[in-house]
C-alpha cells in the first residue's frame, strides 16, 4: 500500500487564528526575486531602503576616502551629508537636515547608515566632507533575515500563500495588519535564533499581528 505524506503546514493561511473583518488583514504584495520557494506562513519583511553611493566633495582640502555605504533599518531615501568639523572629526546630517551620531576617521560609523572613513596623504580640513545617496527601496518583501540591513530585518508581513520567487519577483497575498496567528507554525529562516525570533514577532505586534 502507498502511503501518502501530507504537510499540514503546506497549505495557505494555515498560521491564522483570526483576522479583521473582511480583508483588511491582508495585502497583495510582491516578494521579491531572490527569495527562493516560500511556504505560507513565512516571516516577512520590507526592503525599505535601496543602494547608496558616496561621493567627495569638490574642493576638499584632504583626500580621505570613504568605504562602501551599509544601509541600516533607519535609513532615509536621500542625500546625507558628512561634513568635517577638523582633521579627524565631521558630523552627518540626514536628507531632512536632521543631524544624527557625529563620527571620527578611522573608526567604523553607525547610525542610519554605516562606513568608515580612511585618511590619506592629506589630511581632511573643515567643511571638507562627503555626499551619500541613498536611492529610494522597492517596497518588495523578503525573507526576514536579521542579519540584513536593506529593512528585511524588520519584520513586517507573513506570506499568507506560497510562492516561488527564485527567479523573478512574484506577487502573492500577505497578512499585514490586525490578526492573530499560531507563533509556533510561522517560517523562519535557518539561522533566525529564539532572541530574534522574539523582537520580530514584537515587531509584528505593532501593526496588530499577535502570536498566540
Amino acid at each position: 500500500m502507498t502511503i501518502l505524506t501530507e504537510d499540514r503546514f503546506a497549505g495557505a493561511a494555515h498560521y491564522l487564528v483570526s483576522e479583521a473583518h473582511g480583508y483588511r488583514s491582508r495585502e497583495q504584495a510582491v516578494i521579491i526575486a531572490g527569495s527562493g520557494v516560500l511556504k505560507p506562513g513565512t516571516v516577512l519583511g520590507k526592503i525599505a531602503t535601496g543602494t547608496a553611493t558616496a561621493v567627495a566633495n569638490q574642493g576638499n582640502t584632504g583626500d580621505a576616502t570613504i568605504s562602501e555605504i551599509a544601509l541600516k533599518s533607519g535609513a532615509k531615501a536621500g542625500t546625507y551629508s558628512v561634513t568635517f568639523t577638523s582633521a579627524t572629526k565631521f558630523d552627518v546630517h540626514d536628507p531632512d537636515g536632521f543631524k544624527i551620531k557625529s563620527g571620527t576617521a578611522g573608526a567604523a560609523y553607525s547610525d542610519d547608515i554605516g562606513f568608515t572613513i580612511t585618511a590619506g596623504g592629506t589630511a581632511m580640513a573643515a567643511g571638507d566632507g562627503f555626499a551619500i545617496s541613498v536611492a529610494p527601496g522597492t517596497d518588495k518583501y523578503a525573507p526576514f533575515d536579521p542579519s540584513k540591513s536593506d529593512g528585511s530585518e524588520v519584520a513586517a508581513a507573513i506570506l499568507y500563500e506560497g510562492c516561488n520567487a527564485s527567479d523573478k519577483d512574484v506577487r502573492r497575498t500577505v497578512s499585514v495588519r490586525d490578526c492573530e496567528v499560531h507563533a509556533h507554525v510561522l517560517v523562519w529562516g535557518e539561522e533566525v535564533n529564539p532572541s530574534q525570533k522574539s523582537t520580530a514577532l514584537a515587531a509584528l505586534a505593532k501593526s496588530g499581528i499577535v502570536g498566540r
